[in-house]
């Protein structure tokens, strides 16, 4: 009951902060705009914002962290910048990343990201976590709560590890190191009643800690009792809070598996990387989810645009019978480290020793059906750094404006944006109520702005080559702070801030 108590004193305070910022906007605009001078001015950019569809060549006026001003008129402005041929659009919301670092912050913004959450694994330790990135980050942090370390905290023979990870969260290490080496340790385990109830009481007070939903990748520990997922998913209908999935196992019966429990639960649902978990199914999978959607269920998901995943290949996903499940064989595997295609005998040798590996097992056909589904969210599932990392690191979100926009025009501009930017938002909206001043370009947004060339912008980062930063992005705004200028990273600022759920405390 606390945890409910402070949730509506919190919706309260916030309305009423968002009831007295409205009024400020109302006496902004009812003053003569020749009389403003603004901290900073967007002029003569094309102004895209996909929630009213407006498209238009208009002035941006913007008032420490906020759009204050939005006009045909032209604006006067401390700081002027013209944007004349270029998109204005609102900062690239990505839900689904996995580095933690500036490292991988620098590539996400020159990708036009302002908004980067690790909401598929989760983050342990996590109001630690929020605590060490406060001042330092380059664009807008977050994450959710992480279902496997809550579980493994509650196994008593793994007790004695849970403080040994603390310094691995704070330095930023990447979470596959954290996943092989302590965490994953305890996929097998079966759970009494009573470490469930400790699981399920762990999640609680991770939530209370700002935790935007649960992660709940049963996909990394494939071998627990169905009973597990299904109470995660109870708690979730029970607190109205977001639940984000990479499903059990690449397969139609693994998704279906996760809407029955979201249906029964009425659990919130975000299923992760729909393109690799359905495969050559990925219609099927889109209907389904679309099927419960139309019945009122609250369920969507998302799709990277590469016809190849990343993972560590020490994970359960390798386990017996993997070439079967995923359609492919050992040359389809492409090692990290030196990026190299794997035979039998290095996959067995790595394979004990743990690492990254690229995983080239999609068709391009089934990229496009996932791109061009109605509601099916931008999210790059990006890996911590490496330099030949996957590409999605560093390209996801130019890739989809250069090739499948600009390129293949599998999906029209406006329609891209808002997969981008207001789909993420209003997905997080109810978890995490600050999310309703993003994905937006309207007087009273966040200043959270990205503005790039339509004409040029394109991923930059291969698999042969490795990461690069994306080109075409040409000014990104965090906060209404600049930390991408003439496609420059703007040194020696950190304007990212955390993005909590709803109850924190």
């Amino acid at each position: 009951m606390k945890v409910y108590h402070y949730s509506h004193t919190a919706r309260k305070k916030w309305a009423h902060y968002v009831w007295i910022f409205f009024w400020v906007c109302i006496c902004l605009n009812t003053t003569a705009q020749s009389t403003i001078e603004y901290d900073i001015v967007l002029s003569g950019g094309r102004v895209i914002d996909p929630e009213t569809k407006l498209d238009a060549i208009r002035n941006v006026g913007i008032i420490n962290n906020r759009i204050a001003q939005i006009s045909t008129e032209p604006l006067k402005g401390k700081q002027t910048i013209n944007v004349s041929g270029l998109v204005v659009a609102p900062g690239f919301i990505d839900l689904h990343i996995h580095g933690r670092s500036n490292v991988e912050q620098e590539y996400q913004l020159h990708d036009g990201v302002t908004t980067a959450l690790e909401l598929e694994w989760g983050v342990e330790h996590l109001g630690n976590w929020y605590e060490s990135r406060k001042g330092k980050a380059l664009i807008n942090y977050g994450a959710s709560v992480n279902w496997p370390f809550e579980r493994f905290k509650a196994i008593g023979k793994y007790k004695s590890g849970v403080d040994s990870l603390l310094q691995i969260t704070l330095k930023g290490e990447a979470t596959i190191g954290i996943m092989t080496n302590t965490i994953l340790r305890a996929a097998n385990e079966t759970i009494s009643p009573a470490e469930m109830d400790e699981t399920l009481a762990n999640i609680k007070i991770s939530l209370s800690e700002g935790g935007i939903g649960i992660g709940a990748p049963i996909g990394y520990l494939p071998k627990t009792n169905p009973n597990e997922l299904y109470r995660v998913f109870q708690l979730a209908g029970e607190l109205n809070t977001l639940i984000y999935t990479h499903v059990r196992n690449p397969d139609i019966i693994s998704i279906q598996e996760v809407i029955a429990d979201a249906v029964l639960t009425h659990a919130p649902l975000h299923i992760l990387h729909i393109n690799s978990m359905s495969l050559g199914n990925i219609q099927l999978s889109i209907d389904m989810i679309t099927a419960a959607k139309n019945k009122g269920f609250d369920i969507t998901t998302e799709l990277y645009p590469y016809t190849a995943a990343s993972t560590g290949l020490q994970s359960a996903i390798f386990s017996d019978g993997w070439q079967e499940r995923l359609g492919i064989s050992y040359g389809d595997l492409q090692w990290v480290a030196s990026g190299e295609r794997l035979t039998k005998e290095t996959f067995d040798a790595y394979r004990k020793t743990g690492g990254s590996v690229i995983i080239h097992m999609m068709k391009p056909e089934w990229i496009k059906i996932g791109i061009a589904a109605p509601g099916v969210i931008i999210a790059s599932d990006g890996s911590s750094y490496a330099k030949l990392a996957h590409p999605r690191t560093a390209g996801t979100f130019s890739r989809v404006l250069g090739k499948y926009v600009r390129e293949d025009k599998v999906i029209d501009l406006m329609t891209a944006l808002e997969k981008m930017t207001l789909l993420p938002a209003r997905r997080l909206e109810n978890i995490s109520p600050m999310m309703r001043f993003k994905g937006r370009i309207q007087v009273g947004a966040d200043a959270d702005i990205t503005i790039f060339d339509p004409n040029t912008i394109i991923d930059k980062a291969t698999f042969e080559k490795g990461l690069e930063f994306s080109a075409g992005i040409e000014y990104v705004m965090v906060n209404g702070t600049f930390i991408l200028k003439n496609g420059k990273t703007v040194s020696s600022v950190f304007p990212g801030q955390a993005v909590y759920g709803k109850f924190k405390k």
